[in-house]
Formats: C-alpha cells, structure tokens, sequence
C-alpha cells in the first residue's frame, strides 16, 4: 500500500505543482545510517578524552562538600563486599571515570567507590548502612542524562543499577510489564516486540538508559503525543527508602484508588527521596501499521498549520510529530553518516517528521494522503517524502535522532529542555540568537557558533542547543538566567523532560512558587533527614 500511497500523492503533485511527492530519492549510493547507531550501550563513545572534563567541585566553587557526611574508609568498603562480593564493586580509578563523567564531558564526580548490587534486598542493605553511618549516594542508571543528575559531585558513593536487569513478570492480556529498574529501554522493547507489545516511551539513548533513571526522570520521548507521560503509564514502583525501607507498591493494577497514590512522588524525583528497583508499567499493543513522513517548511506558522491539521485529520493514528530547523540538519549533514539520509533535494528553514502508528494500513495510508493532498492544496509544504518500507523508516529516524550527537560534535554544547506554548515555540530560538548577535558573541570567530531548535511540537518541548568553543562563564552568563526568565515569561517551564540535577536547581523559582518548593523541600526531610539521597541536586542549594 506504501507504493500505492506514493502513486497517489504523484498525481496531486502534478495537478497542484507541490513537490511533496516527487519519486523519492532513496535508491541513491549512499552509506545508510540506521536509527540503532544512535542507540548505543556506550554513552561516552562519541566523547572528549575523559582529562579535559574538570571536576564538577572546581566548576561550582561555590558548592562545599557537606561536612556532616562521612568519608569512605576501607572498614565501609568491607562492608559492601561481605554483602555483594569483590566483583560487584568498582574501585580502580580508571574504571571509575565511567560512572564519574556524564555523557556530556560536562560533570565530573569523584566518587571513589562503585556499588552494583543485584537485589532490591541489598540495595536495602547499601542504603540502610549508609544512611546509619551518613554516606552520601548517587543512584545512576545508564548515565545518559542531561543535567549531572546521575554523577557524583564530591566523593558520594555511586549505587549503579546494571546488574539489576531482569523482567520479573508480564501479563499478555493487560499488557502490565514488571522489572527490575535496571533493565535497559531498548532490551525491554524487543522483548515486548516479541510479545506484540511496545514500550510507551521512546528516547533516542534507548540502547543505553534504563529504565529506572526513565521514571526517575521521569523521561518524556519521542511518542509522548500517543502514549502519555510516565505519570500516566507507570502502575507502580519498588523503592528503597534512605533508611533502607522497601516501598512495595509494584501494583500491576489500572485502577486503585485506595490512599495516596506514593509512586507519583518518586517519578520525577531524580533519586532523592529513594532508589527505584522495580517497574511495573503498562505496555500498549505494537502497531501493525507505521508510516512516517518527512516535509519541508519556509516558516514556523507553517509548521504549526501543519500540526494542527494533523489533529484533526490523523488524530487516533498521530504517534509523532517533531521538528527540527536549518541549524539542526546542517550539523547532522557535516557531522554524521545520518546526513545522508536526507531525501529532500534542498535545504529548508523547518523540517517535520510525521509519524502515524495503527492496525489497519489501507486506513492509515487513505488518511495520511488526503493529509498530505490538504498540505500541498495549500502550499504549507514545500517538499516533502513518504518512506516506502521499514529501512527507510529508520533512516528518517536516524536525521531526527541523530541531532543531539551532531550538536555534541559542534562544540561546548549549552543544552536547554524547555517547554511552553506552542505558538512562541520557536521564538526562544529567535530570541537566544538575537541576543547573542546583539552581544557580538555569535558567528565565526566568535563566543558562539551555532543556535539550534528541534523537539517534539505535539508537547510543547523545545531542546535549545547552543554551541560554543569552549564551556566557560562568560558563555554561561550570556544564556543564564536570560533563558530561564524567558520562559517563564511565557508560561513555560524551564525544565520539560530532562530533569533538573545540578544544572537547573537554582533556577527552580522560575516554574514554581515557594510554597510549592518549601513543600518539597519537606518531603525531601521527611523521607531522607540525613540528606543522604543524591545530594546538592535537585532542590535549590541551602
């Protein structure tokens, strides 16, 4: 039905002029990269030499070790290895640079002391002992977050969840999927695929996060649009309060309304309430049918014309709706094998990938036409193409997917997740450009190299990425905190998906009030009075 759909959209081509549905490009020699290069078990393996990061503690003077936390002794690493055995634990200096630097070369811990355990009983016995005696933890997952949330900052002890990697149940009739929180997102998907299930989140680090830092973070993705929030699909947690507590609440029920629903509190929290062990979450059925689409666009309007039509024209079928601007497919086209990949015959200002997901393809593929026959009627769309089997599909994914690692290769990459009314959407581009302009910071030679807009319109999430030579505090202070005010002067939050750490604790009072943040802060005494869960993060500092 795919060639059919192409046929058709041809023949729209020649009765309207659009280029929409010229004959795609796509047997052209070219070096495919597929979607699963992005994916990748190895976060650091596109990084800078691990001896240009500083530490995090030199970076933030202003941040002091807090003295009421112990310092490791070889009588607390005795410990750890009467309860998890020599080969769970990481001590040697060089292997510790992997847990110490995030993916970024942005933040550097020095932790001394790596823990894997392998149970959520010993994960109780760790956090128990360490809370007793007032050592400082660092929960880390996949360590492929954004914000320095999953890296130590002074000498906290990292508990790493990788030998934390089993499904525990899952029911083929609700779809309720149970784990361990160190499952990694793309295992968990194949697994589901065999079951004719998907996971309802998508992150283009799925090859390396896991799935307990995805609740932890409470991680939006690609196909927030169709399948909801974390909030939303999560049934229940296993969690292992500061005091080595085991929260027991892996609920595989849709509907319970008895008491305080406790795992909202721990999705999002970034490690600083407990530790998450265990996921149930709920798995929608894998489509039978996904088309996807990508389309050329002159202006912003445009591409909100195009988003609202979708709505109403594809609304069951929609699963995707991104964008990404000139800036963004320049850097993958210099700097990745993804380039290639790019069927349009020129460059555009925005570019917009589609994607519908349903069960019935002769269906999907009659909706998305007339969708397509709309857009080029009304010359919204310039150019555009329709991927005619699953390779092609993945190829399309790998531009949009591909766009962190291009930002990462142009530079010292400033990274902002903001989210905001659709309408100003991309005015925060404009608006950062301008002002870097304006301060004679921005060009060849210059501070700043590159201002880059992409993210996911059907949320409101705009990622911000501006490039500069080097991270330094004249760069920071020409960003901060102009972005922040920015957003919140349009309603927005400064921080949509990728959380909060230590790059944006200070600047919580821009999205909430005080009370709200003194609400939290008494949570955070309340369930760990030692202070011990992942601390200078998160909350603003004391």
């Amino acid at each position: 039905m795919a060639t059919r759909l192409q046929s058709s959209l041809r023949l729209v081509a020649r009765q309207t002029g659009a280029t929409l549905a010229r004959t795609p490009v796509w047997n052209r020699p070219v070096a495919w990269a597929t979607r699963a290069a992005f994916s990748t078990n190895a976060p650091h393996l596109f990084a800078a030499p691990h001896g240009k990061v500083p530490f995090t503690a030199d970076k933030y003077p202003h941040m002091k070790r807090d003295s009421t936390f112990k310092k490791l002794s070889e009588e607390d690493v005795a410990y750890f290895k009467s309860i998890l055995g020599p080969s769970s634990i990481t001590q040697d200096s060089e292997d510790l640079e992997t847990f110490n630097i995030d993916w970024l070369n942005k933040y550097r811990g020095q932790s001394k002391l790596v823990l894997k355990p392998t149970s959520t009983e010993q994960v109780s016995k760790i956090l128990k002992y360490c809370n007793d005696h007032k050592l400082a933890v660092v929960p880390q997952g996949g360590n492929t977050g954004l914000v320095g949330g999953g890296v130590a900052v002074f000498d906290e002890i990292v508990v790493s969840m990788s030998n934390m990697n089993t499904v525990r149940t899952f029911d083929n009739v609700s779809g309720a999927l149970v784990c361990d929180a160190g499952c990694i997102l793309e295992v968990l998907d194949k697994y589901l695929e065999e079951r004719g299930y998907l996971m309802p989140l998508d992150l283009g680090a799925k090859g390396s996060c896991h799935i307990g830092g995805n609740v932890s973070t409470n991680a939006g993705g690609l196909r927030l649009l169709r399948y909801g929030s974390l909030h939303g699909t999560v049934l229940g947690l296993e969690v292992v309060l500061p005091d080595g507590t085991i929260l027991d609440n892996l609920s595989t029920l849709r509907k319970d309304n008895t008491g305080y629903d406790l795992k909202q509190l721990f999705i999002g929290a970034e490690g600083t309430l407990g530790m998450v062990t265990g996921v149930s979450i709920l798995a929608p059925k894998r489509p039978k049918a996904i088309n996807v689409a990508l389309l050329g666009m002159d202006t912003f309007d445009q591409v909100q014309a195009a988003f609202k039509r979708s709505k109403n024209e594809l609304s069951e079928i929609l699963s995707a709706f991104e964008f990404w601007d000139r800036a963004a497919i320049k850097l993958v086209k210099e700097h990745l094998v993804a380039g290639a990949n790019d069927p349009l015959e020129s460059l555009h200002n925005f570019y917009v990938l589609i994607e519908t997901s349903g069960s019935n393809k002769d269906h999907d593929d009659e909706k998305l036409n007339a969708y397509l026959e709309g857009l080029m009627g009304d010359e919204i769309v310039q150019d555009g193409v329709v991927a005619q089997d699953t390779t092609q599909i993945q190829n399309l994914w790998a531009i949009r997917e591909g766009i962190p690692e291009a930002c990462s290769k142009a530079g010292a990459v400033y990274k902002y997740d903001i989210s905001m009314p659709v309408p100003v959407l991309y005015q925060a581009v404009e608006d950062m450009r301008a002002r870097l302009v304006q301060s004679d910071a921005y060009g060849d030679g210059k501070l700043f190299t590159s201002v880059i807009g992409y993210g996911h319109v059907g949320d409101g999430n705009l990622h911000l990425n501006v490039a500069a030579e080097e991270f330094s505090n004249e760069a920071t202070a020409l960003i901060e905190p102009f972005i922040f005010e920015w957003t919140a002067g349009h309603s927005g939050s400064i921080s949509a998906e990728h959380g909060l750490g230590i790059s944006k604790n200070n600047f919580l009072h821009y999205s909430k009030s005080a009370s709200m943040i003194e609400l939290m802060k008494r949570f955070k005494e309340m369930l760990d009075p030692n202070g011990i869960m992942n601390p200078y993060k998160y909350l603003p500092d004391k």
